[in-house]
Order: C-alpha cells, then structure tokens, then sequence
C-alpha cells in the first residue's frame, strides 16, 4: 500500500501555484520534493496534509480516498513549528521563539518520529541544524522510517540533503513536478535545462548543432566564443534541427584543467583564469574561453592563478545535450 496523489492543483488567488501533481510514494520510502524559493513545496506539502483546501485532484492512502478529509482526519503527521499549543504541550514552551529554531526542530523531528503512524510530511525540516546535527538527524530519520514502514514525503531546497536522505526526488518548478528519478539519476541524468541549473552547479552553453543528424558524432558551436564542441551520440528525435539553439551542459567536476599535455577528444579550449573560490574541500575555479564563461570544480588548488592561461577539456560523454 503506499500514499497516491493524483492530478493535485491549487490556486491562491488567479495564481496557480500547483499544477496537475501526480507522486506515489510506497511505505518504507521517502520521496523529496525539491526546488527553489517559492516554485510552491510548502504549498504542496500543506495540501497533502489536508492543512489546506485544493483546487481538484485526490489523495489516497492504503486505498483509502482521503481527499475529502481535512489535517486531522487523514491522520498523516506534519509537525509545525508555528503551532503554539504543540510546543506548550510537548516542550512546555510558552512561544516557540523560547527554544532556538534549530532545537526545535531537533525536538519536533522526534515527536514526529515517535508518534506518526502511515504518513510524515515534512517541510524544510533540517534547515535551522548545523551539518552534525543534520547528519545524526537524517540518519535517525532513515531509520524509523524503515522500522515503522512510513511513507515520507520531504520538501526542501538543499540538494545535500536529498542525497542524504531521500530514495526518489521529484524536481518541482512553477508547480510543476519537471522530473523524477533516484537523487543519482537526476543529477547526472536531467531531463531539461530547467532541472540541470537547479540541481546543483552546472555549465548551461548555448550552442548550435552544425552536424547532420546522421553524423557519428554531433557537432556544435557555441553562441559565446564560437567554439567547436562534440558531444558522444544520442538519439536523432532528441536532436533539433541544424542551427537551432540548444543547452550543452556539463557539470564543474567533469572539466579538466591542465598546462601541459592534454587529450584533443576533450573538447579543448583555450581559457584564462578569471577567478578562484576556495570551497574547503573544493575549489571553484571561474575560466574565461573567449567569452564563454566556465567553471570547473578541483580538489586541490595547485599553480592555478587569477590570469593565469590553460587548456579546459570538456569530455563528450560528460556532456548533456538539453532541451526545454
């Protein structure tokens, strides 16, 4: 039995901020629904719940029709930190504000953890917790999920925390769900230009197809610099016509930097370095192709200096060719 959401939409206004939702979420699962500021979880996140009316659509849980039932009768858990009669009741807090925003929601995660039967909901949960504290948290919450056989969905904004937690991402943009999939397949595998620049940082090129769409190998050009770029082979219905504008995306792990000796199949560009972000772990390094503007994320930050000239190399099968 698992928690079913079919064709959900919900207008505030003359907006629709939901639009036509379909998700399925199996017991034992959590399922992330993910994007920006303001594309509409919380709104999606509260209409599941029955915290808010919907505009059409139905929810069903164990085969059971709930669309009807309001918060309280569908019985799904979804901790709010703004409900002062919870925090007197459990914490024996007169506000929330008495606790700080990252205990509290240490403390609502395990009310919720203890008590929620069938369905938790949760809304940007770890977002006030320090890294170790999320860790621990998300561990704890992968966990009970899997002992108590819940059904979880979990909005965010943080696509860390997707990996950390989630089974199954949904990408949500202008409520609409754009693409599903395993965190793992939508970040090396988005479906669209949309989803490929939300999902962590990414190099989106527009660039030009040159090549028949019987070439071996696709062929384009690129709008800033006007640079040649080969990709590896894809499907002819995924290509456009010839001289139409598409986005060639690959992410800053899958550039290469050198000063030396170099592999010509990479797609080589001269480049200049034109800035340098030092990340702890990573560095991010801004490079300047003739007007085309990359970035390529490296371990260690050796002889790599602001004005300093090299060669990038952008592996074909690491490029994505996108359309939206």
């Amino acid at each position: 039995m698992s928690l079913i959401i079919n064709n959900l939409f919900k207008r505030h206004g003359e907006n629709w901020v939901i639009k036509d939702v379909s998700l399925q979420v199996e017991k034992g699962e959590i399922l992330g629904i993910f994007g920006v500021v303001g594309v509409g979880k919380s709104t999606l996140i509260r209409a599941i719940a029955g915290d808010i009316e919907h505009n059409g659509g139905t929810v069903f849980f164990d085969a059971d029709d709930v669309t009807d039932l309001n918060c309280t009768e569908r019985r799904f858990h979804f901790p709010k930190l703004s409900n002062e009669s919870f925090w007197k009741t459990m914490f024996k807090a007169e506000v929330p504000s008495e606790l700080s925003d990252g205990i509290g929601q240490v403390l609502a995660l395990e009310n919720a953890l203890h008590t929620a039967e069938g369905v938790l909901l949760l809304d940007n949960q770890f977002c006030f917790m320090d890294r170790e504290t999320r860790e621990e948290n998300c561990e704890k919450l992968r966990q009970n999920v899997k002992e108590k056989n819940l059904a979880v969905v979990f909005a965010t904004n943080d696509f860390n925390e997707i990996f950390l937690i989630c089974d199954r991402v949904a990408v949500l943009h202008d409520g609409e769900i754009k693409q599903t999939g395993t965190p793992r397949e939508v970040y090396e595998n988005p479906n669209s230009a949309t989803v490929a620049r939300v999902t962590g940082r990414n190099n989106l090129i527009e660039a030009k197809r040159l090549s028949s769409s019987k070439t071996e190998t696709p062929e384009f050009q690129t709008v800033k610099g006007e640079h040649r770029i080969f990709t590896d082979q894809i499907e002819k219905n995924a290509l456009d016509a010839i001289d139409q504008i598409v986005t060639l995306a690959i992410r800053p792990e899958h550039i290469s930097i050198s000063f030396g000796a170099s592999f010509p199949e990479d797609n080589l560009l001269k480049a200049k370095i034109s800035g340098v972000k030092y990340l702890g772990a990573t560095t991010l390094i801004e490079l300047d192709a003739d007007g085309l503007t990359l970035n390529s994320l490296v371990l260690r930050l050796v002889g790599l200096n602001i004005g300093d000239e090299c060669m990038v190399g952008l592996p074909p099968d690491r490029i994505q060719i996108l359309k939206d």
